[in-house]
């Protein structure tokens, strides 16, 4: 039986439904979020949200997220 515990995600895009789901898949899975805007991806691996978004701001300043940004 498969551990979905430890699923590995990937979510294309970084605007506000992508970052969302991201930010909130990687609170219990490894996710990788993939976006073609380097500088979005540079914040987001900085834990600062590139979006004005009250709650993911707040996830990425206070939840250990199993987060990361790629290209």
């Amino acid at each position: 039986m498969r551990d979905f515990n430890k699923i590995k995600i990937a979510v294309a895009g970084t605007g506000y439904v992508g970052l969302s789901i991201a930010t909130l898949l990687s609170q219990h899975h490894e996710v990788v979020a993939v976006d073609v805007i380097p500088e979005k991806v540079e914040k987001i691996n900085n834990r600062i949200s590139p979006i004005q978004d009250e709650y993911i701001e707040k996830y990425f300043a206070e939840k250990d997220l199993h987060l990361t940004a790629t290209l």
